[in-house]
């Protein structure tokens, strides 16, 4: 008997053994692979410059201009392309790129913008591989209508339409196989990271940048924690009058699959189209839910790109894609509170001061002005610090950026994110870089005002008012 179990226990540890080396030598594949593609990548785009240098050098003026965006867009195409077939990690990169680079011309950011929602999906038969490998049975035995063509396919997974048996239309995430691996390969490939990372967040501590973005990101390959996570905001937000999201399905909700209630509506590409009253709505709701759901819920969605927003007029907007959420503690939360109120409602420099240092965002005791401090962050306050109507523009959502990136800054040596908020430095930019493109225009101040836990003012707006009263049902 105990040589049998002697035995068995032999066979099981080298089997567990050779799976792990097989994985690993799977990953270290990957890693190579993917390094390799996007070093490749920056070839390309490096040739393409340097092979038109002479042409940039005699043009002048206008024609000039018109090379640089036609070499933007040709670069822009390149990086769809190229990301939107890898997936993971480095898509999520390109992503931002495609709603926070001031620096590119118009056409060039709506190819980068493909991969917010348009990149090639995984085959039918992959997806229906995932649906039973988890739920048990292949989609057409689950679903009383399963659509084999994804209606969205993104960085992680992919979404299908189907009916359930009990007539509900819902929306069937499905994540793709092997994609775990791929994103264990990108986040090793540690060299490649801090290289761009570097070229989009010079002057902040990389490693830490690093780490944070793990921890979130392996988050997102838990769909069961996406669910969860969606669900939450779904109850906070029921019956709200503007805010919108789908509620979770959780008996057809697993580790790779997250079922919800099927949501229709605008992109974020139509709604650039629509009058400037009914982006401003839009852009209000958006405004709301990301701060409302910080101050109140003391989490937010960490993932603000336009492919996770659907419109559908008057101000009406439905949120998806719950797998990035930051969850903050009240510790945490106090002085993001404390820097809005020393800054805009208490007019107290040193105390702004003050916060920032205790959160971690400059460090104690630097040698600079606070009359320096406060020039420089407060950009990111501008649109809060006086009450009136104020328009968000691009010129202004492109200053902040800028600000953010500025190495050459005079606290630049002293400053930093810390860990906990670097979830929260991409939303904020994200949210901007929005509301720029939509030229948004509210008394953000008079918003700002109502959700302020140290302010709870009373309705500035009619949408205000409409969330006033929701809340007052609400009890």
């Amino acid at each position: 008997m105990k040589k049998a179990l002697f035995a068995a226990l032999t066979i099981g540890t080298a089997l567990t053994a050779t799976l792990v080396v097989r994985r690993a030598r799977r990953v270290g594949a990957l890693r190579l692979n993917r390094g390799l593609a996007a070093f490749q990548l920056a070839v390309r785009g490096g040739a393409r410059y340097a092979g038109n240098a002479p042409r940039l050098f005699m043009l002048a003026g206008e024609n000039r201009q018109q090379l640089r965006n036609d070499l933007a867009l040709q670069t822009a195409e390149d990086v769809a392309t190229t990301l939107g077939a890898m997936k993971g990690v480095l898509m999520k990169l390109g992503q931002m790129a495609s709603y926070v680079d001031d620096g590119l011309p118009p056409e060039a950011r709506r190819t980068l913008g493909r991969l917010q929602d348009s990149v090639p999906p995984m085959s039918a038969e992959l997806a229906a591989g995932v649906i039973t490998e988890e739920l048990g049975m292949p989609p057409e035995e689950i679903f009383a209508e399963w659509d084999p063509e994804p209606i969205a396919a993104a960085s992680i997974g992919q979404v299908h339409r189907a009916i359930t048996r009990d007539g509900r239309a819902v929306a069937v995430k499905v994540q793709y196989p092997g994609i775990a691996e791929t994103i264990e390969a990108d986040l090793g490939n540690v060299s490649l990271l801090r290289r761009m990372l570097r070229v989009i967040a010079p002057g902040q501590d990389v490693d830490s940048l690093i780490t944070e973005l793990r921890e979130r990101i392996v988050e997102e390959l838990d769909y069961s924690r996406e669910a969860r996570n969606q669900q939450l905001f779904a109850d906070y937000y029921d019956g709200h009058p503007t805010i919108g999201i789908p509620k979770v399905v959780s008996e057809l909700s697993t580790r790779r699959v997250v079922t919800s209630d099927l949501a229709t509506g605008a992109r974020f590409s139509e709604l650039a189209g629509w009058s400037q009253h009914e982006r401003d709505l839009a852009a209000e709701t958006i405004y709301r839910f990301v701060f409302r759901s910080l101050y109140d819920m003391r989490a937010f969605n960490g993932d603000p790109h336009p492919g996770n927003y659907l419109f559908h007029g008057g101000g009406k907007v439905t949120f998806l894609d719950f797998g990035l959420v930051k969850h903050f503690t009240a510790d945490e939360l106090r002085p993001l509170m404390d820097m809005a109120r020393c800054l805009c409602v208490e007019n107290d420099p040193e105390e702004f001061r003050r916060s920032l240092e205790e959160a971690g965002f400059i460090k104690p005791g630097a040698p600079i002005g606070t009359d320096v401090i406060v020039d420089h962050l407060a950009v990111f306050y501008d649109t809060i610090r006086k009450p009136g109507e104020l328009t968000i523009t691009g010129d202004y959502s492109s200053a902040v950026v800028r600000r953010f990136f500025d190495v050459r800054s005079p606290i630049a040596p002293y400053a930093q994110v810390p860990r906990s908020y670097v979830i929260l430095q991409r939303i904020n930019l994200g949210v901007f870089a929005l509301l720029g493109e939509l030229t948004a225009t509210a008394n953000w101040r008079g918003i700002a005002e109502e959700i302020w836990p140290f302010v709870q003012a009373p309705p500035s707006t009619p949408m205000g008012e409409a969330e006033a009263a929701w809340f007052a049902r609400r009890g």
